[in-house]
Formats: C-alpha cells, structure tokens, sequence
C-alpha cells in the first residue's frame, strides 16, 4: 500500500511539547522485567534485553498513522502527536551508526501488535517494535501519556540504558525526525 505523505512530512506550524518534568525521574532507574509482544514475532523481556545489549536506545511513541484510517481529531494540535512515521524512519536510516557504537534499538508504542507490524513491514523495520496497549511499561516507570481520540497513548520518549539502568532521557523530543540523529550525536560524545 502507498503512504500518505501526511505520515512523512511534518506541518510547518506542528505546536512543540514543553517539558513538564515527566521525565525527570527516570536517570538511574533500572528497566523494569515488563514483557511485550514484538513485531519479530513472540515476546521480548525488556529487562533481559537491556542486560543483552551493551547499549540499549528504546524510543517510544504515541502510534503510527495507517493509511487505511484517519488521524484521531485533534491530532496535528496536539503537541507530541504528529510525527511518529518521521522518528521510526529516522532510527531505521541511522541504524547503522547507532549499531557502530554498540547500540541496539527497539521502538515502542501503546498500539497493537497487528498495527505495529502493519507498519513494520510497510517501512522495512529491520529491529523490534514492541506493543504496549495496556500501557505496563508506563505504569513500572511512571512515563508520561496523554489522551486523545478516546485513547491513552505514550508521550514521545527515549531512553538510553545500559546494564539494565536508565542512563540518559531524551524528553520531550521535537522536532521528531531529529531524535535518531541527537541520540547518534551523545552516544559518539560519550562513548
């Protein structure tokens, strides 16, 4: 199926979120043993995941735009909503730089796992997105969400962890397409 290019653009006059200090806990928390289906098929240990890969960039999303639905109302005025297509395909083209400094990425939304894969195999996703529709991993670490359309869903997040302990927060995150990017930019300043 073709996409859109309203999933692939951002609106010049997209709002931009204010940091509201949801995440300011977060540093130095260890990744809770929450488990989630993947887009890889069966499930994913969150906390075995992040012992497995020495550096672990789990970003989280709101949802995904389908082609065959329309946006929730209020979407594009929402500030966080709009972009989730432009952040996956921004980890998914810098992939390999993020693989070069030892970095494994995972993607993470409140939809289901037949959304996530629908939007997997349409955007050639090579690593895991992982589903979250009742929203357990919020509920372990207190992330921030937010309402719209009837629905809870994540506010835009990532997280570096490493040892299984939170290490840096990415929050919020704006303009979306240039998360990847800014998590290339610490890991090589860190690392």
């Amino acid at each position: 199926m073709d996409v859109p290019n309203q999933f692939r653009r951002l609106p010049a006059d997209l709002p931009v979120p204010v940091d509201d200090g949801a995440a300011d806990h977060l540093p130095g928390l260890e990744l809770p043993p929450v488990v989630l289906p993947s887009t890889h098929g069966g499930l994913v240990d969150l906390t075995a995941l992040a012992v497995e890969a020495p550096t672990l960039v789990l970003y989280v999303y709101p949802r995904t735009g389908r082609p065959d639905e329309v946006l929730p109302e209020g979407w594009d005025e929402t500030p966080g909503a709009r972009g989730c297509t432009v952040q996956n395909i921004s980890f998914r083209d810098h992939r390999a730089q993020l693989n070069v400094l030892g970095a494994e990425v995972v993607g993470l939304s409140a939809q289901s796992t037949e959304d996530q894969a629908e939007f997997a195999a349409r955007e050639h996703m090579p690593y895991p997105l992982l589903s979250d529709p009742q929203l357990r991993l919020a509920a372990a670490l207190r992330l921030p969400t937010f309402e719209i359309g009837g629905m809870t869903l994540y506010k835009r997040l990532t997280l570096i962890v490493r040892g299984g302990v939170i290490e840096r927060v990415f929050y919020p995150i704006f303009p979306p397409d240039r998360d990847a990017a800014n998590v290339v930019a610490w890991l090589g300043a860190v690392s």
